[in-house]
């Protein structure tokens, strides 16, 4: 009878000991690791609606065109190329670069091509002429971007990379050019915040 109880306390003990430091342990070792800082990386969250967006649309059209010429009796093989052809262009022009932001690096890939720039270490920051107005970023190594502004305004972990960075460059004194295009879109970040706040909470 002793030795069954002494057994049982001695096992007992142990066994739960054992499991306290070994397994509690572990298991919150890996949560911690898993769960760590987010990371550094950020990305347009809209892109993706916006590329279905333009597929539904190029879709649509490429589905008009040629019930039209069905029902007109004028659809041929050329014709249906051609429609196809116009549907895929106009599937090129609605959809917008995807825009993304590490450390350092802000990129911006179309459809064929890629354009990335130092963020930094900038060098100027302005707006571009014309009716879509644009943000131009240039670096040391003469990396261009244009970006839409509205990217930033809609995806503030984007803002804050680039913002961050700007304050890099402008810290190494690189930045020579810019200080006014980037407090003004600050200045439109901070008014579409406070209105979504507000929106939100009611008083809007």
């Amino acid at each position: 009878m002793r030795r069954r109880s002494t057994t049982g306390r001695h096992g007992t003990t142990g066994r739960r000991s054992t499991i306290g430091r070994r397994g509690t342990t572990g298991r919150r070792t890996t949560l911690g690791q898993r769960g760590g800082a987010p990371g550094d990386t950020a990305e347009d969250v809209h892109w993706a609606g916006e590329r279905r967006s333009a597929v539904g649309a190029a879709v649509l059209l490429l589905t008009s065109l040629l019930v039209l010429d069905t029902g007109a009796g004028r659809l041929t093989a050329v014709r249906a190329a051609l429609w196809t052809g116009l549907a895929a262009l106009f599937f090129v022009i609605l959809l917008p670069p995807r825009v993304r932001a590490r450390p350092g690096r802000l990129t911006s890939r179309g459809l064929c091509t890629t354009h990335s720039v130092r963020t930094d270490a900038l060098v100027s920051v302005r707006w571009s002429d014309g009716v879509a107005r644009r943000l131009v970023l240039r670096d040391l190594d003469g990396g261009r971007v244009e970006i839409d502004p509205d990217v930033l305004v809609r995806n503030p972990p984007l803002w804050h990379r680039l913002d961050t960075d700007s304050r890099t460059a402008l810290h190494r004194g690189t930045l020579l050019c810019g200080a006014t295009a980037l407090r003004r879109l600050a200045e439109r970040i901070d008014r579409e915040a406070a209105r979504t706040v507000f929106k939100v909470s009611g008083l809007l």
